[in-house]
């Protein structure tokens, strides 16, 4: 089109030019119309968004398209896929090629750090000819929606790594056992090792060698995660917020207490009690537990623990293991606290949860140049302490603790669950 505007302004001056000029103005009509009869004549493409029934929150979803080319003639194709909001990603363009009566497939990642609902919107196509002066615009499946769940890919993740003993992670390794359950097994011959303390004395004197008492270990415990809704969990780390890291690490853990024939539950609480699941050995109790932790959210009210407190007395009345997912920057805040964790850690065991700051880590290790980073620097080192301080603190009151960064948060939750049963602590 710009080579016949030039030849057109040429022809000012040289009067030959005007009729080659308005020849190829009408050839380039005439290809315009043939490729247009040619493209809208007949439907002749068909596209396809195939997205998975549910998202795993922060980690990589793929979703695929699949295109097939009905023309009879090879097509240039360049598609706009409209993403949910949330992914803020406005400039979604692929350019593909397609032979005639051919299939292709295509496929991109979606990382999603919010759980939720996502619509996605229409799948556009724009379809050429090789001539490629006209585009056909086709559109497919408008509105289509996909739930955002807490991450199962590294519940399975995590599930597969505790089966495997000649696993290196940290946490994800079997524990010595140096404690029992009082469900009795049978009597055996004593081996060096046994507890002394399991000797039979009945059954040395009547084998006149010593036999020991073995118990097995104790199945069905009740096991409840508890996570804290208040403001003190909205903080975010690497894009995820310290209540998704929660959510993620009790689905995890969760599905390996089962593997374990224990029972699991779980409630949040922040001025109020809510999404209360009591705790079953059902296979499906996972899915119970996936749907009350999908649309879960924040508040900025403080959380009421004496409320908590009175909620466990009254509903979970047999001696359970706790995991309580909160954070606490200041040890001030976890001594207004205390009693009521004290008064629950009585009745059950109670392992407190709380997180590093890895952001004041980066301050803490980064080199002082002015007075003003050194101010800023002192100021992380005490936040950093006041953690350690928190966790000396619980410990003396009895009630076990863990401080970890949040992206370690499910292996160091593991690692603990793995540790009490083997201690038989419970």
């Amino acid at each position: 089109m710009i080579g016949i505007a030039v030849i057109f302004f040429l022809s000012y001056w040289f009067n030959s030019l005007f009729s080659i000029a308005a020849l190829l103005f009408y050839a380039l009509l005439v290809l315009i119309l043939i490729e247009s009869v040619a493209l809208y004549r007949v439907k002749g493409f068909y596209g396809e968004r195939l997205l998975p029934e549910k998202f795993s929150n922060s980690d990589e979803n793929v979703v695929m398209l699949n295109f097939e080319n009905a023309y009879n003639f090879k097509v240039h194709l360049q598609i706009i896929d409209e993403i949910p909001v949330q992914f803020q990603k406005r400039d979604f363009l692929k350019s593909l090629r397609l032979d005639s009566k051919k299939s292709k497939s295509y496929d991109y990642i979606l990382k999603p750090y919010k759980r939720g609902e996502y619509i996605f919107g229409s799948l556009n196509c724009f379809v050429s000819s090789p001539v490629r002066l006209v585009k056909r615009r086709y559109q497919f499946q408008n509105e289509q929606m996909v739930k955002v769940y807490p991450s199962f890919i590294q519940m399975k993740k995590y599930d597969f790594l505790s089966l495997d003993s000649n696993s290196r992670n940290f946490g994800l390794k079997k524990v010595r056992r140096i404690g029992h359950s009082m469900e009795f097994e049978q009597i055996k011959e004593y081996v060096k090792g046994d507890d002394v303390r399991d000797i039979n004395w009945k059954a040395t004197a009547k084998q006149n060698q010593l036999m020991v008492n073995q118990f097995q270990d104790e199945k069905s415990q009740p096991i409840y995660s508890i996570i804290d809704k208040g403001r003190v969990m909205k903080m975010p780390f690497e894009q995820l917020s310290l209540l998704d890291y929660a959510i993620n690490s009790t689905l995890a853990f969760s599905n390996i207490a089962l593997k374990k024939n224990d029972k699991v539950g779980m409630l949040t609480f922040s001025n109020s009690i809510n999404n209360f699941v009591k705790a079953e050995s059902k296979r499906s109790q996972i899915n119970m537990l996936s749907e009350g932790l999908y649309n879960i959210k924040t508040g900025f009210k403080v959380s009421d623990f004496g409320l908590l407190y009175a909620h466990l007395k009254r509903k979970v009345t047999h001696r359970s293991l706790l995991f309580l997912f909160t954070n606490f920057e200041h040890i001030s805040s976890l001594k207004r606290q205390l009693p009521y964790l004290k008064a629950i850690s009585k009745q059950h065991v109670l392992v407190v949860i709380f997180f590093e700051n890895t952001e004041l880590d980066k301050l803490i290790h980064t080199r002082t140049e002015d007075l003003e980073s050194i101010y800023q620097k002192t100021i992380a080192t005490d936040f950093a302490y006041n953690k350690r301080l928190m966790v000396k603190e619980l410990e003396k009151n009895g009630i076990q603790a863990i401080l970890t960064k949040p992206k370690n948060l499910s292996i160091k939750t593991i690692n603990k669950y793995l540790e009490i049963k083997a201690r038989g602590l419970l």
